[in-house]
C-alpha cells in the first residue's frame, strides 16, 4: 500500500520499491481492493524481498514489518508502527490504508521541502 501511495502521488519527488522480509508470492486481493478505493491499481505489484545489502543504495527505509530488519541498519531509516490487516475485516483494511495515505503524504511534502 505504502508503495502505490508514493508512487501515486510523488512521482515528481522519488521513486519507491517495496520488499519484505517475508514477502507472500503476490499482493493478496483485500489489499488491492482497498487501494481500488482511493483509485490506485497495485494488483500487478509483485513482492519482493528486502535484501539488507542494497538497502544503502536507497535515500531511505522505511521498516514496517514490525520486527529487526536483517544485516546492518541502513543510514537513513524510520521505523513505522503499522497494524498487519492481514484476514482482517475490510474495515481494519480501511484504516491501515487510511493510515499509511497520511504517512506517505506527510514523507512526500518532507522531500519535496528538502528538494527545494
Amino acid at each position: 500500500m505504502a508503495e502505490g501511495f508514493a508512487n501515486h502521488y510523488g512521482s515528481d519527488v522519488l521513486c519507491a520499491r517495496s520488499a519484505g522480509i517475508a514477502p507472500v508470492p503476490k499482493v493478496i486481493q483485500p489489499t488491492v481492493v482497498a487501494m481500488a478505493e482511493k483509485n490506485i491499481d497495485i494488483s500487478m505489484h509483485v513482492p519482493r524481498f528486502y535484501d539488507p545489502l542494497s538497502a544503502n543504495r536507497y535515500d531511505l527505509v522505511v521498516n514496517m514489518s514490525g520486527y529487526k530488519l536483517p544485516g546492518a541498519q541502513p543510514k537513513n531509516f524510520q521505523d513505522w508502527v503499522v497494524t498487519d490487516p492481514y484476514q482482517e475485516s475490510k474495515a481494519v483494511y480501511r484504516t491501515v490504508r487510511d493510515d499509511l495515505e497520511h504517512r506517505v503524504m506527510m514523507l512526500i511534502l518532507q522531500f519535496r521541502r528538502n528538494s527545494k
